[in-house]
């Protein structure tokens, strides 16, 4: 009798999932494993909103394994050593998981092959449509431009058809032998805070595998078409909002690029607005080709000439005004309230606060990747770290240092009757369109009768600063 245990990370789905098929076609029966492992996991561990997330999705996925015949078992502490324990605990003889794609992560599944090769381990893809390995340029190197990416990609989209959901799990008997591994409650993991702040955070989102499914057939039936557009304004719901489902893998880009194409022949036949979708999941792929090519980049800018950026030094008022939505300036501040809120934020509107805070306000990006990271609940290392890259001109595909979101004008075109900033800075609810996204223009009267701060800085005269900083560390090409 052959024992398999499955080690579940970002990949909390039963359907399309690699590692899970390979164990229940391998093994007589299969342990269903999840590790909370914050020790080892430092650059990608997740922050108190997705953590709130997580709880609700295993809960969602231990369901679905009961309905099969098994069991989620839930352990915490170091990776490696419990493994170990529950190999020795349940008499395991294989052992399967999906891969991540951090340099923390690597390193320690490769530790993990080197220290338990009785176990014949085995990883599969389930994150991405593709390997990171396998979309490199001719001569083997890794784009850092993403249309030529997408090109490359195009070509063997929409892929392998996903695989089924496995009928029944053979669930493996209880200890064979007596180890120190003890099996916890879901409770006992303490993913939840301990003040209910998460409540209402959650009442906005449907948390598992079959509401991630539910979620992109309901957005790609009613919503696709319009998405080349739709997608730009934060007042409607123009967007999947599935990256929180893709970062805990309640569903798989293979899953979503099928449902996309289904009734197609191939991409050249969607809609203009299902193309768009469909290059976005494939940022995301790019993102991650990123990551595992050039791993520092989630604390180190790719451009090193940013390694000597003249930042502002010192920052803590500033930046705590721009993380609790008070800069002033009414789409950031309507942004940063949705943020924590919600614990998700409108892509635009992202790239609005991003250049905000670090043009603007000269303040490092690090400092608002580790904020997204902990308020996010669709934290996701890879496209953390490319955007804020990206917003900072400091990454691969970045938009140039010199362009500069100019928040009024970015409010004026997006939100033109102010709905979002409404919906999320109440202050100003009253406030004439005229004026929405430029408070500060009313009479002073006027501006007394607001409970809204005046601006942290001028936004010409902080353009040309951050334009001069950047100057300083220009060279010619």
């Amino acid at each position: 009798m052959s024992t398999g245990i499955v080690w579940f990370r970002q990949d909390l789905r039963i359907a399309d999932n690699p590692a899970l098929v390979a164990a229940c076609t391998e093994c007589d029966s299969v342990v269903c494993l999840f590790i909370d492992d914050p020790a080892s996991q430092t650059l990608s561990q997740i922050g108190a909103a997705s953590r709130v997330w997580l709880h609700h999705s295993l809960k969602s996925l231990s369901d679905n394994l009961e309905k099969r015949g098994a069991k989620l078992v839930l352990a915490q502490g170091d990776s490696e050593s419990v493994i170990g324990q529950a190999a020795k605990h349940f008499g395991a003889t294989r052992l399967f998981w999906n891969r991540c794609y951090d340099p923390i992560s690597i390193r320690r599944d490769k530790k993990i092959k080197k220290n338990y090769g009785d176990l014949h381990p085995e990883s599969f893809n389930a994150l991405l449509n593709a390997e990171p390995w396998d979309t490199v340029k001719t001569d083997g190197t890794p784009y850092r431009v993403f249309t030529p990416f997408w090109r490359m990609r195009l070509k063997s989209l929409p892929g392998r058809k996903p695989l089924g959901a496995p009928r029944a799990i053979a669930c493996a008997a209880n200890a064979k032998k007596k180890s120190a591994f003890k099996p916890l409650q879901l409770d006992t993991l303490e993913l939840l805070p301990k003040i209910d702040w998460h409540v209402d955070m959650m009442s906005h989102w449907r948390v598992g595998e079959k509401s991630a499914m539910a979620s992109l057939k309901r957005f790609l039936k009613a919503d696709v078409n319009d998405y080349t557009d739709a997608r730009n304004i934060p007042s409607v719901k123009g967007t999947s909002r599935m990256s929180p489902h893709l970062h805990f893998g309640e569903i798989s880009p293979r899953q979503i690029m099928h449902v996309l194409c289904e009734g197609a022949d191939d991409l050249s036949d969607l809609s203009a607005g299902a193309e768009t979708y469909a290059k976005e999941v494939i940022w995301r792929e790019f993102a991650y080709s990123l990551l595992f090519h050039f791993p520092h980049t989630t604390k180190k800018p790719l451009d090193k000439r940013f390694d000597n950026f003249p930042w502002a030094k010192r920052y803590k008022k500033p930046l705590d005004a721009w993380q609790r939505g008070m800069t002033g300036v009414p789409i950031v501040d309507a942004g940063m309230r949705e943020l924590y809120a919600t614990g998700w934020m409108h892509n635009r509107v992202r790239m609005i606060v991003a250049s905000y805070l670090i043009k603007n306000l000269l303040i490092p990006w690090q400092q608002g990747e580790q904020w997204f990271r902990d308020t996010l609940v669709d934290a996701d290392v890879a496209s953390n770290a490319m955007g804020w890259q990206w917003a900072a001109g400091s990454g691969a595909d970045a938009a140039p240092y010199f362009r500069i979101f100019n928040p009024v004008l970015q409010g004026e075109k997006f939100d033109k009757a102010g709905d979002y900033v409404r919906l999320w800075v109440p202050e100003l609810s009253d406030v004439d369109n005229k004026y929405i996204h430029k408070p500060w223009e009313l009479s002073d009267i006027e501006k007394m009768s607001l409970d809204y701060p005046e601006p942290l800085v001028d936004l010409k005269t902080s353009r040309q600063r951050a334009l001069a900083a950047f100057d300083q560390i220009k060279r010619p090409e």
